[in-house]
């Protein structure tokens, strides 16, 4: 299966660039069956009935983008991955190999042990300090084609989001406001909240020509042994459970065995395309409209069908939905 087959022209301008300021408003294209219907994200309790169980990622995005420099005044940036033992996985940007000291404010200084093409592996000098430094100097990394700086950076988390250890947002949650959810929880629909720290691949390029090459970069999660049991006799009684996200599903995927959810806190580098057999039933998913050739859209297409979800995309560039991080939202009823 190539990478070209999942390509699609886009309209620039239909690149969200801001949140909308009331979450819940923006719009909501539900796929159900061969119908397409166009609503907004708040009606989405009209799709959600008395003791279905909503599956959300909590995890929190970390300020993991650091700007520095070399002791020759080159700049060089480094984006947080991964907390090791006593070091970190970092994609890093700049000519610094091996043996390389970085300085950042703060009188943050690191240095690189390992360089990997982008990849890089780096000590740093502040030990247990090390966190608080970098809330007071990271900055959100928003993806790159976001070209405006956000006011309010809370605006690129979850308004459910607990656990700090993501470089990217699980972004189909954006849309949800405490009103929808309070509405929500007044129809008896639960929430179920698993953690994964989303992790660079979300965002990185496919840059192999058949998909089935490609190799996921691995991602920490958490599915605690009472968010599972919600999900788990929820199936046992028939009724619906809907993944909030491409994390969603991925977590869920990798801690299913024989249709039930095992609790677990484990690393997964499951790669979801087209052939991919779920694991688990899934009344329904809640996804953005994701970037061409990437794995977020070939895992969607997987869920709901390629054919299916490109017919969709169309009607979506028609009707200028807005797309990616900031942009509208589907509701794909299998």
């Amino acid at each position: 299966m190539l990478v070209d087959d999942f390509d699609y022209h886009l309209p620039e301008n239909l690149i969200a660039q801001r949140p909308l300021e009331e979450r819940d408003t923006s719009r909501l294209m539900v796929l159900d069956g061969r119908n397409v219907i166009h609503k907004h994200f708040r009606d989405l309790e009209n799709y959600m009935n008395k003791g279905d169980v909503l599956v959300v990622n909590n995890s929190r995005v970390i300020p993991a983008r650091l700007r520095g420099r070399k002791s020759t005044g080159g700049k060089i940036e480094v984006l947080l991955i991964r907390e090791l033992a006593t070091d970190w996985e970092c994609l890093l940007r700049g000519k610094a190999g091996a043996g390389t000291e970085l300085f950042f404010d703060g009188n943050l200084k690191a240095r690189v042990l390992e360089r990997h093409n982008e990849m890089a592996i780096l000590s740093f000098n502040a030990g247990s300090e090390l966190r608080s430094i970098i809330e007071s100097i990271g900055e959100i990394p928003t993806p790159p084609y976001i070209k405006t700086k956000l006011e309010d950076t809370e605006m690129y988390q979850t308004i459910y989001s607990k656990y700090e250890g993501s470089v990217a947002a699980p972004t189909a949650g954006f849309h949800f406001s405490e009103k929808l959810l309070k509405k929500l929880k007044n129809k008896s629909v639960e929430i179920a909240e698993i953690t994964l720290h989303v992790g660079p691949g979300t965002f990185m390029p496919v840059k192999v020509k058949q998909i089935e090459k490609h190799k996921m970069h691995s991602e920490f999660f958490t599915i605690e042994a009472g968010e599972a049991e919600k999900i788990n006799l929820a199936l046992e009684e028939e009724r619906g459970v809907v993944a909030v996200g491409t994390t969603s599903i991925r977590a869920l995927e990798s801690a299913t065995r024989e249709g039930r959810v095992i609790p677990q806190s484990s690393y997964t580098d499951i790669f979801i395309y087209p052939s991919y057999k779920f694991k688990l039933e899934y009344t329904g998913m809640i996804t953005n409209l994701h970037l061409p050739k990437s794995t977020l859209l070939m895992l969607v297409c997987a869920f709901a069908g390629k054919d299916r979800i490109f017919r969709a995309y169309e009607e979506a560039i028609k009707q200028r939905y807005r797309f990616y991080s900031f942009g509208d939202a589907m509701l794909l009823l299998r």
